[in-house]
């Protein structure tokens, strides 16, 4: 894959960053560089290796879910929003 000046503009809009002219032909060799490294990992034949993590089987342990009061959080968190009342938050009304 090569790398153009549409390419690298088009990285730039993404990425919400200003790239100067001077900096694109060596923004566009390193990119390069980096591309080629991961296309020769692509070549690499993996197949004959048993995986060591996957996360089809099992899926993610989790904890167990403990709520847990506590007031002087609460009241320190209320206390120190814009707009509150009876110890909840007072928001601008959105829907008529």
């Amino acid at each position: 894959m090569t790398i153009d000046d549409k390419t690298i503009d088009k990285l730039a809009k993404l990425s919400s960053l200003h790239i100067d002219d001077s900096k694109k032909e060596s923004l566009k060799s390193e990119l390069g560089d980096i591309i080629n490294f991961v296309e020769n990992l692509n070549e690499i034949d993996v197949s004959h290796i048993e995986a060591t993590f996957t996360t089809v089987e099992g899926g993610t342990p989790l904890r167990e879910d403990v709520a847990i009061q506590d007031l002087d959080v609460s009241s320190h968190i209320v206390n120190h929003a814009p707009k509150s009342e009876d110890g909840f938050f007072i928001v601008p009304k959105i829907i008529e």
